[in-house]
């Protein structure tokens, strides 16, 4: 699908598209959207700005070289951006943005939720001014930023949860308690792996941003608050890395603290365990002694001998028992 936008007064107008035909007012666009593009789709904008398009393994490749680089008077960026985070379960999409002097084209095999969100504002009469391709790469970068910061304040508040149930779990039952704990263990993973995939597209727009700042003075001069923008949206990146590094950190404390506490509570059940074997250890020395069949143990005629092996055996279980507990052991 291929979505052309051209400025109508102060937001932008999507233009009606003809099949294989390139619209009237193609000249005046500032932003051509593949979304899984068709390969005439792809060739009416070659035709329109005389660039190539990359093709979707070109936009797979991690090759810093490949995914930055200048060609035709055109600069080819590529970002990783994540699409359904909605759904708790994101992925990581390649999305190649391409400047040739005023106008914009961003390639895409996905529909990340911040282009639905910026489409929808650009789009909207009395927003702000985009008028050129630049602005429309700044505010996409923007949304993208803005919803990584929507998803690292859930990561936050969810990783604070987590905290409480793990400093704070008050389930009775070793059994239980070890359940409920290797299910946090499944969540602390979960959250590690959406934080893993946040900083990894984070890096690629501190990237993408940084390039782009250091083409500018080769092209046409952008306006300062363009320039001020891309600075702003680097800082913002920044700040963003930042803050999933220190989540990233938590996710590692919150994990080891949960193994550790896994660790404790399957070490209480070994010690209930030995103590027992300790417990009933001397009582069935007494009972495995008075069991013997040797013909002579005086013991077995005496009027008293039961009761004293019974005595025996109790006394020989409680003196441990209160031993350990003195000693806290239990």
């Amino acid at each position: 699908m291929l979505n052309i936008y051209t400025v109508s007064g102060d937001h932008l107008a999507r233009l009606p598209l003809a099949p294989a035909s390139v619209p009237d007012d193609a000249a005046q666009a500032i932003w051509f959207d593949l979304v899984n593009p068709t390969r005439d789709e792809e060739h009416l904008v070659e035709q329109c700005l005389g660039i190539q398009v990359p093709t979707r393994d070109e936009m797979k490749d991690i090759e810093p070289s490949a995914r930055l680089y200048a060609e035709a008077d055109a600069e080819f960026m590529t970002a990783t951006v994540l699409s359904k985070m909605h759904e708790h379960d994101p992925i990581k999409v390649p999305v190649t943005f391409v400047l040739r002097g005023t106008a914009l084209v961003t390639i895409r095999y996905a529909e990340p939720l911040p282009f639905v969100t910026f489409e929808a504002l650009a789009t909207r009469p009395g927003g702000r001014p985009l008028t050129t391709g630049e602005h429309v790469m700044a505010g996409l970068l923007d949304s993208f930023i803005d919803r990584i910061a929507q998803v690292l304040e859930t990561a936050g508040e969810d990783l604070d949860a987590i905290s409480r149930e793990v400093f704070r779990n008050k389930v009775k039952g070793a059994t239980r308690k070890s359940r409920n704990l290797e299910g946090l263990i499944e969540k602390i993973g979960n959250k590690g792996d959406m934080l893993t995939l946040v900083r990894e597209s984070l890096i690629t727009i501190l990237r993408l941003t940084t390039f782009h700042q250091t083409r500018l003075p080769g092209t046409p001069r952008s306006a300062r608050e363009v320039r001020q923008d891309f600075k702003v949206l680097q800082r913002d990146a920044q700040a963003l890395a930042d803050h999933a590094g220190f989540l990233s950190n938590k996710v590692n404390f919150l994990l080891d603290a949960t193994l550790g506490l896994i660790n404790l509570e399957q070490n209480q059940i070994i010690k209930i365990f030995s103590v027992a074997a300790v417990v009933f250890l001397p009582p069935t020395l007494v009972a495995s002694i008075y069991g013997m069949n040797f013909q002579v143990m005086p013991e077995l005629n005496w009027q008293f001998g039961y009761p004293a092996a019974l005595f025996a055996m109790v006394a020989s279980a409680v003196l441990p028992y209160l031993f350990f507990k003195r000693r806290g052991w239990l």
